[in-house]
């Protein structure tokens, strides 16, 4: 559907939150013939468990044995591809308004509108908003020379990069920024830490020990106290000013600042949406999972109710319940009969996997 900037985008169904419960939020929605936009504040998929955990084993997902948090979204992802859900990724929903005609108006903080029938608020245990670096001096660079736990795939063609952090995120970022060297000319990786211990793999720290051992890395122990702005245009940062253990204080050359400090959640616009709230979790009715407004359902770690277990598996059966109370809500007119993916050629048709056409 084509919309121009000042127009929202229309949709069935709104998920807020693409970690698992979300993404399988998503597939069950599609079994339902609803077709669903997702936000995340977050820059990909997978939600607490990629972002805190994704490389930790998971013991407890029905059918999988162990997987690790990464393989379970990118499984949950792929599931919920035949539906073609349409991601809106980096964004986080700012506010969310009841309109005339009972749909939702969700505007997020980079200025994208939806207009929605249906929104399902997925969002674990809040927002995962990056740490930042309590320095004023920053700001006025921060999204173009200084950014907080952006995805991998962000351009440093000649770029001298500092990564600000201590833990296997951190390391992984230096390690990609080093690997990218010879095919972007990044100018120099410099790996810094408050401290001379770092939180990752001892594969990982073997890797780092060689790439320092062959120059293609720095790794400095202290902590950002400024920007050095260029002498030619101080709207462009040309450096960093680095407080060291011994107290001095030295200058470095960035011109790419990239903090992984870790993340926090936060439960941010939400509280003000008008839902029933039971300590910072939304109070919801377990046959549908609907919240205290009509349209809006909760699922996963962000609700509560008699007996919520914050549990992986417990999140999928609410989707599941979810989907079926958005159906009846959307389409009260439809005859919702129980049916079975290994048998219904409806949701076969729907899953891409039919070989016959459903009967009507």
């Amino acid at each position: 559907m084509t919309h121009s900037p000042t127009s929202p985008i229309e949709s069935d169904a709104v998920v807020i939150g693409a970690g698992p419960v979300g993404l399988y939020m998503v597939f069950q929605l599609g079994l339902q013939g609803i077709h669903a936009h997702v936000l995340d504040v977050l820059a990909w998929p997978g939600g607490q468990p990629v972002e805190l955990y994704g490389d930790k084993p998971i013991y407890d997902i029905p059918g999988l044995p162990v997987c690790t948090g990464q393989v379970l979204a990118d499984r949950l992802t792929e599931q919920a591809a035949p539906f073609n859900p349409s991601y809106h990724l980096g964004h986080m929903v700012s506010a969310l308004a009841i309109q005339a005609d009972g749909r939702y108006l969700l505007t997020t903080d980079k200025g994208l509108t939806l207009l929605a029938k249906t929104v399902f608020i997925a969002a674990g245990v809040g927002a995962f908003v990056p740490k930042k670096l309590p320095l004023p001096a920053l700001t006025p660079f921060e999204g173009t020379h200084v950014v907080y736990h952006p995805p991998h795939t962000l351009d440093m063609a000649g770029c001298h990069v500092v990564v600000a952090g201590g833990d296997q995120a951190a390391l992984d970022w230096a390690l990609t920024a080093v690997a990218q060297q010879p095919t972007n000319g990044v100018q120099s990786v410099t790996l810094l830490h408050r401290r001379d211990v770092l939180q990752a793999s001892a594969e990982s720290l073997a890797h780092m020990s060689a790439l320092c051992a062959s120059g293609k890395l720095t790794f400095m122990v202290g902590q950002v106290m400024d920007a050095v702005p260029s002498a030619t245009d101080p709207t462009t940062m040309a450096g960093l000013s680095i407080a060291c253990p011994d107290g001095q204080r030295v200058d470095v050359k960035a011109d790419r600042l990239v903090v992984m400090q870790g993340i926090s959640p936060k439960l941010g616009p939400l509280i003000s949406w008008g839902l029933d709230i039971v300590r910072k979790q939304l109070a919801v009715d377990t046959a549908t999972f609907q919240t205290s407004q009509r349209g809006i359902f909760a699922v996963g770690d962000i609700n509560t109710y008699p007996g919520k277990k914050k549990l992986l598996v417990c999140g999928f059966h609410e989707c599941v319940l979810a989907a079926f109370g958005a159906a009846a809500y959307l389409f009260p007119d439809r005859n919702q009969p129980l049916e079975y993916t290994s048998s219904s050629s409806r949701l076969q048709q729907l899953l891409g996997v039919a070989t016959t056409p459903p009967s009507a």
